[in-house]
């Protein structure tokens, strides 16, 4: 992507209409209710055997598994969003990115770290603030450390909304994590949807083609 091109995006409207995103999102997960479920039943499954068999490990899947795996979310909401045909394995086509994933993984989590542990504020900021690196790594084809920095800088323009949308988006996680568990199923790919849905809206006129749909594929 050109630099005058991702440069447009301090100039774009950073209005976010949460209910309307919440209805977009919800829709995305009901066209492909059952392959969302398949996908975070595999999810808790691959977590549980480590929390149960290999708990030391446990930092392994965070950093090496985990990236690529919740990307999965954003992947199949793009194509849900272009209309194409969704198919399970698409779930998995975040390993293709495992590299940048990973790193923006660990580096947003070290400095989020660093920032609670020396004046807790700094943590809560960044915690925000780079809500939308990984999406902006898959779908704005930057390098780790461009994406996260370009996330802080949309998201510092209108950061209490997103605090805002931050605490429901944890707040109905809670609850489904307290509905027996099984919400989860539900609450957790809709948190990804959501983040898909207004990433999606906001950068839609920049990360397009010129004369194609205003999403387009990863890497393309």
């Amino acid at each position: 992507m050109s630099s005058e091109r991702i440069h447009r995006l301090l100039t774009v409207p950073v209005e976010v209409d949460i209910k309307a995103s919440f209805a977009k999102a919800w829709h995305m997960y009901t066209t492909e209710v059952f392959l969302f479920t398949l996908f975070m039943l595999l999810i808790l499954s691959i977590q549980g055997l480590v929390v149960i068999y290999a708990e030391q490990y446990m930092i392994v899947y965070s950093v090496a598994l985990a990236p690529p795996l919740y990307a999965g979310f954003y992947l199949v909401a793009n194509k849900i969003s272009r209309q194409v045909e969704v198919k399970y394995m698409d779930f998995f086509g975040g390993f293709r990115f495992w590299i940048p994933l990973v790193f923006i993984s660990l580096l947003t989590q070290v400095l989020i770290a660093m920032g609670l542990v020396a004046l807790i504020v700094p943590g809560i900021y960044l915690g925000v603030a780079y809500m939308f690196a990984t999406l902006m790594g898959l779908f704005g084809g930057l390098d780790p450390w461009t994406a996260m920095e370009w996330s802080r800088k949309l998201i510092t323009r209108n950061w209490w909304k997103f605090f805002s949308l931050l605490l429901i988006l944890l707040g109905i996680n809670l609850l489904g994590i307290l509905f027996l568990g099984i919400g989860i199923l539900l609450t957790f790919p809709l948190t990804f949807l959501v983040l898909y849905v207004i990433f999606e809206d906001l950068t839609r006129a920049i990360f397009a083609e010129e004369g194609s749909s205003a999403t387009r594929e990863p890497g393309s």
